[in-house]
Parts: C-alpha cells; structure tokens; sequence
C-alpha cells in the first residue's frame, strides 16, 4: 500500500461533534465517515482494523469449538412474540412492515432466531453440546446517539449461542466462552476485566460483562485493584476440561469487580481501603446464562436419554466488534494520535521517505516495502510529495506500531531510522536489520 495510491482522507481539525477521544482521531485519521445519527461509513483505514479485530474473535471462537454461522439483519416479529419479547423490548427495536403487511424488525439480537434454527433441526441430546455464533450487524435506536462507534444505533458484534442438556453443561460453555473473550482481549492489546452484571433485556441472572477501564466509560464501576495484575497470557487451555476452565473463571472474577448496577457496597468495603477503586469503564462484551428462558417458550426441546423432551439450557454470549475500535483507541492513544496495538494495526510498519525523488531514498523504500512484503508483513509507504513534519503527524495520527525512516543522509551511513510509536524511541539500523526486527516483533 502506498499512500500517493490509497484513500486515506486525514483532517487536519477536530469535527465539532466528536467529543471523546476516539470519536475524534478515528473522524481525523479518515477511518469513518457519519451518514446519519449513531451511523457510519467504514473508510479503507478503518475497514482493515475492523476486520483484524473480527478475525481474531473468529480464531478464538473456533479455538474453542464454536461453529460459525451467518443470520440475516431483517427478522419476522412472529418469532419475538413467541418469546414475548416484541412488545417488552422497547423503543430501542426499529421495527418494520413489508409491502405484505408483515411484521419486521432489524434485529437487536438472535436469541429468537437461532432457537428457531436450533428446534428445527436438532431433536437428540446425542447432538448436544452446541455452540453457534456469527458477526453480523446489529441495530439498536439509541435515543441520543454519541461517541461515535462506541455508542452508535448500528453496529457490529460477535453473537454466540450456547445449547446444553444440563444446566452443568450450560454453565461450562459460559465458562469457555470466558476464557475465549479474555484470549481475544489480550490478543487486540486490552485489558478486559470480567464484571457481575445486569441481565437486562436479554434476561438471565448469571452474567458478566468485560469492561476496559477509561475515563471516558459509560458505567461506572468498582472492583479490587489485584484484578488489573491478572493477565491469561500465553497458556493453553484445553476447553473441553471443565476443571480448568472453572479454574480460569474463579483467577479472573472471584476478586471483587461490578458495575454500578450490581454494586454491593457492604462487600465492597469487605477489601482493604488501598486496593479499592473506582472508576469509569468500557463495555466490550458479555456472557448469560439463562437456563430455558427461550426454549420453554419457543419449544426447543431435545429427546433425553430417557426418551422424555427436554427443553435445552441455553446462553447468549456477545462481543462488541466495531465498539472495540474505540475501546482501544480510548486505551492507547497520546496527543499526537493513535497507538495501535501490533494485533490489531492496519498496516504492519511505515515507511516514510524523507526525500520522494532522490534516487537513493526511493531505491531504498522500495527495497524495504518488498522485503517486509514478502516475509508476509503489510507496510504501508508513504511516497508522497509532502513535507517530512507532514508525514511524520500523519504516521503519528494513524499510529502505526513501527515506522522506518528513510533519508539521504542515513544511507550515506548505510542506516535507515526504525521508530517507535508507543514509547518514541528510535534506533539506527542497516536497512536489513530494521526489516529483521520488525518481522520478528510481529512473529513472536
């Protein structure tokens, strides 16, 4: 990718409406445009970080034995009005009748319509446990839309569903999921601390949230500080071990951390004085448990080992994918930009050309881009005519990890410039070097 070539639309001022951080830098950095209130068009910046955070919750969805799926966005209110849910959800629901006269609605969820999928092709035990799950577009009619994709009326998110026998099996997939979400966590560069919750509107009383703590955070919340020192690491998990996968749950949320909805001041006050926080935090997923909620009302029932129909457990798990953008972005960023975590960056390195045209400095770019190429790398060069402080804030800006410089009085010296963006430090390196380095950051 070079950028005299690509669509990277950069403001140079702050649009008026953007009121937090990453609301600000993604409108600035040309990663998305508004078309409507709480609804946005994905720019070719913006786009590719979507889709490196979609297909990291996909490899850990499937690590842990989910099946992926597609559902539309359109769904039939007769389904909602067997759960009971049409008239209860709100004015959140946008709902919608067709030239027939039929009931619709742009789906705010998918509890009802995988049942739907689930009791009309599953009918044995034998065929349980099972988990489906898809990343679709969502839409929720925010009232007041704000903060750009962090609370927009359309958005994108990981949805999954769980179908067990017993309420022992439900209870393991909630736990699996668990350790899928903090894997996926970590692996965008975040810190999501697994929170009791509210089971709102989707119901159940067995849930957690994961929040990212940031002053901008629409919850407030509260929880023991030892929780910010755990971390899941690079450890194996195999997930069909029940034992270890209550292990994982009980490290992550048996110290105290709630939102404001659950709070308990009387157990809170239960932790020393020096390690009680409270804060502001950013929802990024959450995991229910709600037993037969759907499948009594919807008739999901599965034939026991007994020969008698059982209404199965079921759960509903869910990841924020666009919201996710902001989270990272309200979580590493300083004033000049964006700091994107390695997973999830855009492009893996940038190359900044100090002098476009001498023969030497493009010899050398060009050099640099087709070895970080093909070692399976995606640099992004910035070959254009501009001013070198210009190329440098837009680098900045957009917050690529990695960034090598190139200029004509570094390669009299046989060295290029690799910077980078989290702690501004910078080194001089042959130019093979600096590819080296970078490609055995991103290996390991």
């Amino acid at each position: 990718m070079r950028l005299s070539r690509y669509f990277l639309p950069v403001l140079k001022e702050t649009p008026s409406e953007a009121q937090i951080v990453s609301h600000r830098y993604m409108l600035r950095a040309g990663m998305i445009k508004q078309q409507a209130a709480g609804i946005y068009s994905w720019l070719p910046l913006g786009f590719k970080v979507l889709r490196k955070i979609e297909d990291i919750v996909h490899e850990e969805q499937q690590r842990a034995g989910h099946i992926p799926l597609l559902m539309p966005t359109l769904q039939s209110a007769d389904l909602w009005r067997e759960s009971g849910r049409y008239d209860d959800y709100g004015e959140e629901m946008l709902r919608i009748t067709d030239r027939h006269g039929r009931d619709m609605l742009y789906g705010p969820t998918n509890e009802e319509m995988v049942t739907d999928i689930f009791r009309s092709h599953v009918s044995s035990y034998k065929d349980l446990p099972l988990t489906l799950y898809h990343i679709q577009w969502k839409f929720r009619d925010e009232i007041r839309p704000r903060f750009g994709v962090m609370r927009g009326r359309e958005f994108l998110m990981k949805d999954g569903y769980t179908f067990d026998l017993t309420k022992e099996d439900a209870l393991h997939a909630y736990n699996r999921h668990l350790v899928s979400y903090l894997r996926a966590y970590e692996r965008m560069g975040l810190q999501a601390i697994p929170m009791r919750a509210d089971g709102g509107p989707i119901g159940g009383d067995y849930t957690h949230e994961f929040l990212v703590l940031a002053e901008t955070g629409e919850s407030e919340v509260f929880y023991d500080s030892d929780v910010t020192d755990l971390t899941f690491g690079d450890r194996e998990i195999d997930y069909d071990d029940v034992a270890q996968c209550q292990g994982v749950l009980e490290e992550f949320t048996s110290r105290y951390a709630r939102t404001d909805e659950t709070h308990d001041e009387a157990l809170f006050n239960e932790i020393p004085e020096e390690r009680r926080r409270v804060a502001r935090g950013i929802e990024v997923g959450q995991i229910f448990y709600f037993g037969t909620k759907y499948s009594d009302s919807m008739g999901a029932t599965v034939q026991g080992p007994d020969g008698k129909p059982v209404p199965v457990e079921m759960g509903s798990h869910g990841i924020g994918v666009s919201r996710l953008l902001g989270a990272i972005i309200e979580a590493s960023h300083d004033d000049k930009g964006i700091i994107w975590p390695e997973g999830v960056t855009p492009f893996h390195c940038g190359i900044v050309n100090l002098k476009q045209g001498d023969e030497a400095a493009d010899g050398a770019c060009e050099a640099l881009y087709e070895q970080l190429t093909n070692a399976g790398l995606e640099p992004l060069y910035d070959d254009r005519k501009e001013r070198a402080g210009g190329k440098f804030a837009t680098m900045d800006l957009i917050g690529l990890p990695w960034r090598i410089t190139v200029g004509p009085r570094g390669l009299k010296n046989g060295v290029v410039e690799l910077t980078c963006r989290r702690t501004g430090e910078s080194e001089e390196l042959s130019p093979e070097a600096a590819v080296a380095k970078v490609v055995s950051i991103y290996a390991a």
